[in-house]
């Protein structure tokens, strides 16, 4: 009998020791390419709906996605920004991978009623009008938008009292900017986004982060006179440039030679890093 406990203690060991590594190896879910964003939507184990947030000084609702994770205890908020593509099936799986990572995800569509037929992004005819109609909407708007997803997005029962923002691209330059005028916020990341004017950092309370690609010089140049005046201010910003990548690196993961795969293996960690470490 206690020959077969032994030999059952051992071979229990044995298998912790081969299994242990997989879990120590420091590797997490990234959200997927563009390609592949539909079918992890699809597979996705976590609860997902669709909302229709109210804006103030409109009559048109936000269509808002929003993916919640699976924890006993309330989460933080974070409002994902999208690109200038609008809110498409990759933005939506990058939130999915928010909530993966312990977070409420929510998502608007930005052109909610600036569609043809009173539609969002999904009712335009082409990509090149949607980049267009996003290239429209003023700062305040975008503002007045982002205000009113926070104040639902606080309001949820499962919410806790903190929220961030992640944005990329277009996305990424909104999120540096809500920063600037909105003191509440807890974290801002900007993937791959211009910096605001210098003159508006003053408004800012919240740490940044800002994920960059090397070969996106018209992103980049932005950075290190923002960086300079972040730090004149003694506001928090940490920076990083990923060797090889280009702009969209996160959405792109195919492409530039494995480069923007890599950087999107660094980018998200730091993210999610950064956002626990001020919003959870």
């Amino acid at each position: 009998m206690v020959k077969k406990i032994r030999s059952r203690l051992f071979l229990m060991a044995l298998v912790s020791l081969l299994v242990a590594p997989l879990s120590w190896s420091g590797s997490s879910p990234i959200p997927p390419g563009e390609a592949g964003a539909k079918a992890v939507l699809e597979k996705s184990p976590r609860h997902h709906e669709w909302v229709s947030i109210g804006a103030p000084g409109s009559d048109t609702k936000l269509s808002t996605f929003i993916a919640y994770p699976e924890r006993k205890d309330k989460a933080p908020v974070v409002i994902v920004i999208h690109e200038v593509y609008g809110l498409t099936d990759w933005v939506r799986a990058v939130a999915d991978q928010l909530a993966g990572d312990g977070f409420i995800a929510i998502a608007p569509d930005l052109l909610s009623g600036k569609g043809p037929g009173g539609g969002g992004t999904d009712a335009f005819a082409s990509r090149d009008d949607v980049v267009k109609a996003v290239r429209d909407l003023s700062p305040s708007q975008v503002v007045a938008m982002l205000d009113a997803v926070k104040g639902y997005g606080m309001g949820l029962p499962a919410a806790s009292p903190k929220f961030a923002t992640v944005g990329f691209c277009w996305g990424g330059a909104q999120s540096f900017y809500y920063a600037t005028v909105q003191p509440g916020l807890g974290a801002a990341v900007v993937y791959y986004g211009t910096s605001p004017a210098s003159e508006a950092l003053g408004g800012i309370h919240a740490p940044v982060l800002g994920l960059y690609g090397e070969d996106d010089a018209r992103v980049t140049t932005t950075v290190e006179p923002a960086a300079e005046k972040m730090k004149e201010l003694g506001k928090g910003y940490v920076t990083h440039l990923y060797k090889g990548a280009g702009h969209g690196f996160l959405r792109a993961q195919d492409e530039r030679s494995g480069a923007n795969l890599e950087a999107s293996r660094q980018a998200w960690p730091a993210t999610i890093e950064f956002l626990k470490k001020y919003v959870e």
